[in-house]
Order: C-alpha cells, then structure tokens, then sequence
C-alpha cells in the first residue's frame, strides 16, 4: 500500500474518512478498530505475544520508535493481564486520540479547536487532503476484490483489510456487500497471521474483538 511507512493504526483511522464528505464514518466503533489494529501491528512484529489468550509483552524493554504503539505496549505492561478480546475495547479511545493527534502532527489531519458550550475545550479533525486517503482505499479494495492471490498479499495489507470489513468500514464496503466478501476476508485473516506460528490465533481473537464490539454497541468496556 502508499505510504508504507504509517502503522496499522494509522491506516485504518485514515480510511474511515469519507473524502467526499470529510467526516469519519463508523465513528462510534472506530477506536476499537484502530486499537484493534495497533495490537495486530504489535503481536506481527513479535513484541506482543500469546500466553494463554493472554496478550503478553515480550519483554519490558522493546520499543517501536511509534508514539502510539509504545504507549500502548507502556499500557499493557503496567495494566494487569487481559485476553486480546478485552484490549481491543478497554481505554481504545486513548490509542484513537494518539493516532489523531500523530495523524495531526504528520500533516495528513488539520486540527480545529473549539470550545464546547463557550467554555470546554476541544478538537476537532479533518483530512488535510484526500489524495492519501483515496490511494489507501483504492490498494484496500484491491486486496479485498484484486485478482491477487492472497498468498502474494503482503501480511500487513491483509490486516488492513480484514480489521476494516470487521469494523464494517461502509467506505471500503458498502453493508450489503459485506456478505460476497466472507470468503476472501477469511482467506486475509489467515494471511494476516501467516508470520510466526500462534499468531492467527491472535489476529483471529482480535478481529473477533472487534466484530463483538461492533455488534453489541452499548458494551464500551472503557472505550
């Protein structure tokens, strides 16, 4: 996909954008999505790993240079053990605030402060350009739709595109369409996982996590 160099977190924050409008879609579940897909970039490159449905650091000392995912591998390690399942929800909102404001930081978010009621204060984003968003979507629907076989699909791209479909991501697949997809997203699953032995199991409990949440709107478990 363009643009190799953001994280899984931060890819999947950008194609919930819709362009046309410059509003995220799917806004009440997309922290559980990214957050989602931070745990997947964190068990891909080994730093998170199973024990026992547990999501487990590694070690106490490895870093990813990424501010998101250290801060979500710092709130793992000083948090008491939870299955993959749990993290998916439990404080996601503070991994989608740090994408944002990563996002923000890197030029492909613009920031608006206001104040709510005259007083609170807030932000608020919206895309700097369509131009990444667009390319992003475009090699997604590619992955899912694409001639492709899926064993050539590099294993981030898959995650990609299986975290987005569980998160029912209407701009990468309208809902009706969800349903002719259900063989190629499982095909994806499996090839987000392909790395390391154990680690579908992972990213099939994290996407599961995911459509949970979707599903089952009034449990936020401290998202």
């Amino acid at each position: 996909m363009p643009n190799g160099s953001l994280s899984l977190p931060a890819r999947l924050c950008l194609l919930a954008w819709d362009t046309t409008t410059n509003e995220v879609t799917g806004a009440a579940h997309l922290h559980h999505v990214v957050r989602a897909g931070a745990l997947t970039e964190l068990a891909q490159r080994g730093l998170l790993i199973d024990a026992d449905s547990i999501a487990t650091p590694v070690d106490m000392d490895s870093l990813t240079g990424d501010a998101v995912l250290d801060g979500l591998l710092e709130l793992v390690r000083e948090s008491r053990p939870h299955r993959w399942r749990t993290w998916v929800t439990l404080h996601a909102r503070v991994t989608l605030d740090a994408v944002q404001a990563k996002l923000a930081a890197d030029g492909y978010l613009q920031v608006t402060k206001k104040r709510v009621l005259g007083v609170f204060p807030t932000v608020e984003y919206g895309l700097h350009g369509t131009t990444v968003v667009e390319a992003l979507r475009e090699e997604a629907r590619q992955v899912l739709e694409g001639p492709q076989p899926v064993t050539e699909i590099a294993d981030r791209d898959a995650a990609v595109v299986t975290l987005a479909v569980a998160g029912r991501m209407s701009t990468l697949v309208p809902p009706k369409e969800l349903g002719r997809h259900e063989e190629r997203v499982a095909a994806l699953t499996e090839r987000s996982g392909a790395a390391a032995p154990g680690l579908r199991s992972v990213i099939r409990e994290v996407r599961a996590g995911v459509v949970a949440a979707v599903s089952a709107p009034s449990v936020t478990t401290g998202g």
